[in-house]
């Protein structure tokens, strides 16, 4: 993997996906064409994520062009509305280039990090805080640094393509890009399931657990899009959504919160295992094995993280709160190198934690992560 774009404002530093903020794929050899695809017209503003061989995967350079598009057109007259999608039918966003965050704790600047990290979120709470509004097409594969891009906006619409998630404790590291603000708000103990075992979500999960509001078959995209164009006004966005809008088939998810919200209300991630254990569904004892096979820290601070964030006032708070732990894990956890050398760079899919188990995890497992004062604040 190359090196990030260098961010507005920042010295050079890394590139970026990885699952979650950090999707698992490698990037090929990058197109000649923009990596984001800007234009209007209508009184639509488009945004098109422009890299689809490598799933739309984010690098700094699309966050520079994506901010400097919405700081535009905030004030342009022309623009109502704003459509951010992406190129190709496999995904929207897969995230970042978790090679990119590899190689720069490997190559001794865990702290150069913090500049990706910085420009990613603060784009996450712009979009969130934008005041006209935002209408995203979660087409495919939308994951970690796509659920940034995309949970956050005013219209988030899926299809039958979409899969989303927040697959970080694959990798030994934790939800971030306000992910866990979004699950920390989905029903009963969603949040908990969801940020701990990654699970992919199809459409109906994901607008069941509050990450989407819209399914839109993909036959009808070309169809919303051209509505959206030609009439685009600031108050109608929702109403011409809901002209190409179906009604998804219930959430597997529903039924499953009878083991899900009596598993994962438990104090601790031992004490969830056990619960799993303890329940005569299938898909709890799946669960339980999988919980088993991921990091025992990264499971500790992600349930500690979740929790926090749903006592948090506001996402800039959990972007925040997220910002701290990600430059923990990058400065003082071998089980982030660990995981993305067994998932991404060597691809054996044989981690060694440490702690190797989750029985080994002490009491105040995740208290230094929430104690970490990375050297550059988030929020200035």
């Amino acid at each position: 993997m190359r090196g990030f774009a260098r961010p507005r404002g920042e010295p050079p530093t890394v590139s970026g996906p990885a699952p979650g903020n950090l999707a698992l794929v490698s990037e090929p050899a990058e197109s000649v064409e923009p990596s984001v695809l800007v234009r209007s017209a209508g009184g639509l503003g488009c945004l098109t994520l422009n890299r689809p061989r490598a799933l739309n995967a984010l690098d700094l350079g699309m966050i520079g062009l994506l901010a400097d598009a919405l700081d535009a057109w905030e004030h342009d007259t022309d623009i109502d509305i704003v459509l951010l999608d992406g190129t190709g039918d496999r995904g929207f966003c897969a995230g970042g280039d978790v090679r990119g965050l590899y190689e720069q704790i490997t190559g001794g600047d865990p702290d150069g990090a913090g500049a990706f990290f910085r420009n990613e979120y603060a784009l996450n709470a712009r979009i969130a805080e934008y005041p006209k509004p935002i209408v995203v097409l979660a087409d495919g594969i939308t994951m970690g640094g796509g659920i940034g891009l995309a949970g956050h906006a005013a219209i988030r619409v899926v299809t039958e393509r979409s899969k989303l998630a927040m697959p970080e404790t694959r990798i030994g590291f934790t939800p971030d890009v306000g992910g866990t603000w979004l699950l920390a708000h989905a029903p009963g103990r969603l949040g908990e399931y969801l940020a701990l075992t990654g699970t992919v979500m199809d459409a109906s999960d994901a607008i069941y657990a509050g990450l989407a509001d819209h399914f839109v078959p993909s036959a009808n995209l070309d169809g919303l899009r051209d509505a959206l164009e030609t009439r685009a006004d600031p108050t109608s966005p929702t109403e011409l959504v809901l002209l190409f809008d179906e009604t998804p088939v219930p959430s597997a998810l529903i039924a499953d919160r009878i083991w899900i919200d009596d598993a994962f209300a438990a104090d601790t991630v031992a004490e969830i295992v056990d619960r799993l254990r303890a329940r005569p569904e299938a898909a709890a004892a799946a669960a339980a094995d999988l919980l088993g096979e991921l990091s025992p820290t990264g499971l500790a601070v992600t349930l500690e993280a979740v929790r926090r964030a749903r006592e948090l006032p506001d996402l800039r708070a959990a972007l925040a709160q997220e910002y701290g732990l990600v430059l923990w894990f990058a400065a003082t956890q071998p089980d982030l190198v660990e995981g993305i050398r067994a998932q991404v760079v060597e691809k054996d899919r044989s981690p060694r934690w440490r702690p190797a188990s989750i029985a080994e995890l002490t009491p105040d497992a995740a208290a230094s992560a929430f104690a970490y004062q990375p050297s550059i604040p988030l929020w200035v």
